[in-house]
């Protein structure tokens, strides 16, 4: 079980609250919170059921005690606390069974510490000392020490040229092969293919933030985004077909901001519409991704986002890829292509049919169905560029801009469920 009180922002929320069943109990307590600093008021009579009802609600307080003795399954009802716990909250369990194995199996799961019962003060007093120690320790995702943020964009010069394939298996190989913390953006809001590629349900969460701009946060971030591994979590929609799209963008400028809070690593598959309407989207992109195909439409429009990135988007480096390449059947040759738009193809993905059906049968992306095809192979030679074109640009910027890692853990992100996507516009 991923640990979601293990890491994140803990300012704005209550420093303690108890959740303790027996009166007993919350006797030995109560004066060790006073004493603390804190109000007696916070340690409620009621146990890990109780905790789960009211943080549902609530926003978690920065040290919470919960009591487990009236739990059949301690390790699975922990899952449902961690569903309502906000990232940062340091969990004490409270309970009665003397277990060595629970006790190392609840440690393991990301509780900071197991009292057994009866308690005494001094023990619940150096728990909760230990606790407080944690907020004041240096933190590992401290923004001097953090990593820097990617973010692609892939853009298809044409309908069907293959760029949310693109988007999808990079943002895989990004999050499977070189374990960075993912985020995919699908901004196709009505036909969006970014989790039906991943076999996911897309959720509310875009058009919640497209309806909702002003609550994008963190929290909202954690809430709306959907699992596909521990590395990796999209955003995506299914909108009604007769309901357009009505934004000036700010949603999605936030978005971006949060990502780079919580991700190494920002994918953005961004339809040649939203380029044109949303321009700012590129503003803090490193790479751009255009895909693509060898036929005289395509390198028209090719020379014509290439000419729109040098105006609107000079800091973005450009990587063309051509896709679904069958040798001898180009409408046009790579040669006249590459005249005409007066630059290399950097990538040529070959044409594969059967590997592209074989990742639909098996809901994975194309990268991950196909990891011996040749295509497969070009795909994970074009992620390692973009993180070789991403360094370069980060060794000429430095150091006047750094895009860092902030206050969000992805595992923290990704162990809610997206079934409480709605509750973040409540």
């Amino acid at each position: 079980m991923n640990a979601p009180w293990k890491s994140g922002a803990v300012g704005g929320r209550d420093p303690f609250a108890a959740f303790i069943c027996d009166e007993a109990a919350l006797d030995v307590l109560r004066p060790v919170a006073i004493e603390m600093g804190w109000q007696s008021e916070k340690c409620a009579k009621g146990g890990l059921r109780n905790a789960v009802q009211s943080l549902s609600v609530a926003a978690s307080p920065n040290i919470l005690m919960v009591d487990l003795s009236e739990s059949g399954d301690p390790l699975n009802d922990i899952n449902a606390l961690a569903e309502v716990c906000e990232p940062g909250t340091v969990v004490i369990a409270v309970g009665q069974v003397n277990d060595v194995r629970l006790y190392r199996d609840l440690l393991s799961s990301g509780i900071h510490d197991y009292l057994l019962k009866p308690l005494s003060a001094g023990a619940v007093r150096d728990s909760l000392t230990q606790a407080q120690a944690v907020f004041s320790a240096p933190k590992a995702n401290d923004p001097d020490a953090a990593k820097r943020h990617i973010s692609t964009a892939v853009v298809g010069t044409r309908g069907g040229v293959g760029a949310s394939t693109l988007a999808t298996s990079l943002a895989w190989l990004f999050s499977a092969d070189h374990k960075m913390p993912t985020a995919l953006l699908d901004l196709d809001v009505h036909f969006g293919t970014g989790a039906l590629a991943l076999d996911l349900e897309p959720g509310r969460g875009l058009t919640d933030a497209i309806d909702n701009p002003s609550r994008i946060d963190g929290l909202f971030i954690e809430r709306a985004m959907i699992r596909a591994n521990d590395n990796l979590a999209i955003l995506s929609a299914e909108a009604p077909i007769n309901a357009p799209l009505m934004t000036d963008g700010s949603a999605f400028l936030q978005l971006e901001e949060e990502f780079r809070q919580a991700f190494e690593m920002t994918m953005i598959d961004l339809p040649r519409n939203m380029l044109i309407n949303f321009p700012h989207l590129l503003a803090d992109v490193n790479v751009v991704v255009l895909t693509t195909e060898m036929t005289l439409a395509s390198a028209r429009d090719t020379i014509r986002i290439l000419s729109w990135l040098k105006s609107n988007a000079a800091h973005a480096q450009p990587l063309i890829v051509a896709n679904k390449v069958q040798t001898g059947m180009a409408e046009i040759s790579k040669a006249d292509f590459e005249a005409s738009i007066e630059r290399k193809i950097d990538f040529s993905v070959p044409f594969d049919s059967k590997a592209a059906a074989n990742a639909a049968k098996l809901g994975q992306t194309f990268a991950d169905a196909n990891r011996s095809s040749k295509s497969s192979q070009v795909i994970r030679q074009l992620a390692d560029r973009i993180l070789g074109a991403s360094d370069a640009i980060a060794d000429d910027d430095e150091p006047a801009k750094k895009s860092l890692l902030g206050n969000f853990d992805l595992k923290s992100l990704l162990a809610k469920k997206d079934k409480k996507v709605t509750a973040s516009a409540e």
